[in-house]
């Protein structure tokens, strides 16, 4: 009997009987680690990991009609927050500020403007993004998941890992997925590197942690993060007072150091092999020409001002730079932090205008710089974001779900009311630009009314991702082994490539 053909109790059964076989020493292992110390040391390594049955990439399944890849690389541009799609890329009806309007008659706070494209309508303050749309595909109709009470960091998960929290075993970032899948382009250059986000304080920081990893995949596919951009060079290269002598001894120190944690000792070869491949990987950068790429002081002043928007344009340009270099999976995110940036509760019309300052010039910028290279064909650059806002609607109609905690009035009396939001997940949007896609297109179509829902072609995530994977040519039913049973790429493998997205 295989996996596949496994019901919930075979599995329950066979495992029961595979931990019936452990021996005593393995007995021991496990009860010598504690919880949190495994948590900690594996980031969710499995017990049969433990054991010895270490992940492995299985057969390739590959599909009837091999895919011919149109992408070498992806660059996500992530708007932490959950980004009001009516105030960005799918303009409804402009209300301006008025004290005794109805909350409920604002459906975008800024007037609609036109672009590069004949009916293709973005709206004011995204003048540049608009400008280069002729180079790329508006999606309206992305459809997040159902999760229940909304928190930000499940949502974000459920996006960049295709799976939904909590999972029964660390669930790759896709970051990683690609890694490990495709290999390094240039094996100098760390294969995913994820730009922008603090993975340290308050706020859901625990679930955001957990898909900033390269789960069961191993240490070595896991993110390479950068949190300032401008910083981002001292991150490969060591201090001119260390020396090479010290350096060396420090490397030989964390080497003894990682020997005598418990995982180390008693993991499988997979972990230990994982581990030092990552700090190989991380030698050969600290010694390679491609560390150059990291620093933006090497960039032309007139290339630097043009991306220098703060923390986010920096970000674009280091991505640009990244991807010249040969990394395969660049993420900058304008990061999350509850109830500021992207997280329009209250004050939604202003911080929706200082997000677009931040956005606007660079993201454009980084699709002309990629296209003059001769790079963005090649190039898959996405711009997304957890779900949509609504002001009246928390989740879906007829999905609905708890309030949040702003209270939202009946009638505006102050600015802040103004472009006030709820969670939305039945419809927001998506930018696609290179890669192979089409250009000057718009996929799907929301209801102008409220609650601008999805009326036509729906964009679900496992379908989602299956489009970026087929840009890639990995197939949505790529799986590796992991407990001797398949975990897909996509959900459970079902993911179908929304073919019409391509030219």
């Amino acid at each position: 009997m295989t996996p596949e053909s496994m019901n919930a109790e075979d599995l329950r059964r066979a495992r029961r009987d595979e931990l019936a076989r452990l021996t005593r020493e393995e007995r021991e292992i496990f009860g010598r680690v504690s919880r949190r110390g495994f948590m900690g040391a594996t980031a969710g390594a499995t017990l049969a990991a433990l054991a010895g049955n270490a992940p492995a990439l299985a057969t390739v399944q590959q599909p009837k009609t091999p895919i011919r890849p149109t992408a070498d690389a992806v660059i996500v541009l992530w708007m932490a927050g959950g980004m009001a799609q009516t105030e960005t890329f799918d303009p409804k009806q402009y209300t301006p500020f008025a004290p005794g309007v109805p909350v409920e008659r604002v459906l975008s706070t800024f007037p609609a403007i036109p672009t590069a494209v004949d009916g293709i309508r973005f709206t004011q303050g995204l003048e540049q993004i608009g400008s280069v749309i002729n180079r790329g595909t508006v999606i309206r109709t992305f459809t997040a998941a159902d999760l229940g009470f909304i928190l930000h960091s499940r949502h974000q998960y459920h996006w960049h890992t295709g799976y939904i929290p909590p999972q029964p075993m660390a669930m790759p970032h896709i970051g990683a997925v690609v890694s490990r899948t495709l290999g390094p382009k240039n094996p100098d250059v760390p294969a995913f590197i994820a730009i922008g986000q603090t993975v340290e304080g308050a706020g859901e920081i625990g679930t955001l942690k957990a898909f900033h990893t390269a789960g069961f995949l191993g240490t070595e596919h896991g993110p390479f993060l950068i949190v300032d951009p401008k910083d981002a060079a001292s991150a490969v290269r060591p201090p001119k007072e260390l020396g090479e002598a010290r350096f060396r001894s420090r490397r030989e120190l964390l080497e003894k150091l990682l020997a005598q944690e418990p995982v180390y000792q008693h993991g499988g070869d997979f972990q230990r092999e994982s581990l030092v491949r990552s700090l190989d990987g991380a030698d050969r950068l600290l010694r390679s020409p491609s560390a150059k790429a990291f620093d933006l002081s090497l960039e032309p002043k007139a290339s630097f001002d043009a991306y220098n928007t703060g923390r986010f344009g920096q970000g674009c340009l280091l991505a640009r730079r990244l991807i010249e270099a040969g990394a395969r999976y660049v993420e900058i995110t304008s990061e999350y932090i509850p109830f500021v940036y992207w997280d329009t509760h209250e004050h939604g019309h202003e911080r929706a205008d200082d997000m677009k300052k931040l956005i606007d010039a660079p993201v454009a910028q980084l699709i002309r710089d990629l296209d003059e290279r001769g790079l963005l064909d090649r190039t898959l650059v996405i711009l997304a974001s957890e779900f949509g806002r609504d002001a009246m609607t928390e989740g879906k109609v007829g999905k609905e779900v708890k309030d949040q905690a702003i209270n939202i009035p009946p009638v505006m009396t102050e600015i802040r009311h103004y472009g006030m939001h709820r969670h939305f997940t039945a419809a927001g949007s998506i930018l696609m630009f290179g890669g192979g896609v089409r250009k000057g297109f718009v996929y799907g179509k929301t209801a102008e009314e409220r609650p601008c829902t999805t009326i036509e072609n729906p964009v679900v995530m496992e379908d989602l991702h299956a489009t970026i994977y087929h840009a890639l040519g990995i197939a949505p039913d790529t799986a590796y082994v992991v407990e001797r049973r398949p975990v897909y790429v996509t959900r459970d493998g079902v993911g179908k490539p929304i073919k019409e997205l391509f030219a």
